[in-house]
């Protein structure tokens, strides 16, 4: 296949790249390689793609949300499948920055449906979050549980998506599957979160951040785990026979936590980027914040019972390979 992937000088869309090329695969890859983060890992990302790609890796530098620069971009390119994994993540950023949400997660969103349908694409897949749970008390979360109660303006683009989605599957019958993701963590991760915050802090000697006392669960998933549910789901779009798909949808749209079906203390996990960085940690505890849950934890028996998967890299097991790779990158 030719896959576009947008989000591809990003975490998971990177990754997802690789594995794509690894296979046999094209990725067209899009990204606008914003200033969020990083621009040098950015453009760190996407050399090792193109070393890897032996041709197989074209890179488009567009913003997905602008509709005339991605016509354009796009023009004479080919494709047959979509993983769209470009967005403005972070939940505390979108309090500052409320606007870079609605372009990137909304309007975004809206031209990849776009073009899915007037390309007619075999199938699908989007990014979504799970942040869409809200404030939910029931745990595990479900893909049947209600989700329209968000707490933070990023989680509320993300439903947003997943609604717009679903609109596109009952007018047009495009097959799209949405892949509410459980933080996401491994080598080639985002510095703005807890993983990579908690190693440099910890290898600098300065203090962590703790917030709700460390109080706080979270389904950490491994990014190899995330790429094998991604292509999974990629390769197997959901059929348009007016059957219920995992989220509820009669049309041909399905929905999917990708979590390790586990909710770690933050307390246990930062004890584990100790004992892996050699040292102890300062820690300054801190309430919780604006916009923030205090657990999730993914009910995977959707995907589990559609595309067999399964995650295998324990968070013991996935601390120490992240901290070994920030070591190696950073030259530590």
């Amino acid at each position: 296949m030719r896959v576009l992937v947008t989000g591809a000088a990003g975490f998971i869309g990177n990754a997802v790249s690789m594995a794509l090329m690894a296979r046999g695969d094209a990725v067209l890859g899009i990204d606008n390689c914003n200033d969020y983060y990083s621009l040098a890992l950015k453009r760190a990302r996407l050399e090792r793609a193109r070393i890897a790609a032996d041709g197989a890796f074209d890179f488009l530098g567009v913003d997905f949300a602008d509709p005339a620069a991605l016509g354009a971009a796009l023009e004479g390119k080919e494709f047959d499948r979509i993983v769209h994994l470009g967005a403005q993540p972070g939940v505390r950023y979108s309090l500052e920055n409320p606007r870079a949400y609605a372009h990137s997660n909304i309007a975004g969103h809206l031209e990849l449906l776009e073009v899915a349908r007037h390309r007619k694409v075999e199938h699908m897949v989007y990014a979504s979050s799970s942040s869409v749970y809200g404030g939910n008390a029931k745990l595990p979360f479900s893909v049947e549980d209600r989700a329209d109660h968000p707490v933070s303006l990023y989680a509320a683009t993300k439903r947003a998506d997943e609604l717009m989605s679903e609109t596109y599957a009952h007018l047009y019958r495009i097959p799209l599957t949405g892949l509410r993701f459980f933080t996401v963590y491994g080598p080639w991760g985002r510095p703005d979160m807890a993983p990579w915050l908690f190693t440099s802090a910890i290898l600098e000697g300065r203090p962590i951040k703790v917030f709700n006392h460390g109080d706080m669960y979270r389904d950490f998933t491994y990014i190899d785990d995330i790429v094998a549910g991604v292509l999974a789901c990629l390769d197997s779009p959901p059929p348009d026979d007016g059957t219920p798909k995992a989220g509820g949808s009669t049309k041909p749209h399905a929905l999917y936590n990708i979590g390790n079906n586990r909710s770690e203390h933050l307390l246990e996990v930062i004890a584990l980027f100790e004992e892996a960085c050699g040292r102890k940690a300062e820690r300054i505890l801190l309430p919780m914040q604006p916009g923030d849950v205090e657990r999730t934890y993914a009910d995977i028996e959707a995907i589990r019972n559609d595309h067999g998967y399964e995650p295998t890299t324990s968070i013991a097991q996935g601390v120490p390979q992240f901290v070994r790779w920030y070591r190696d990158y950073h030259g530590v």
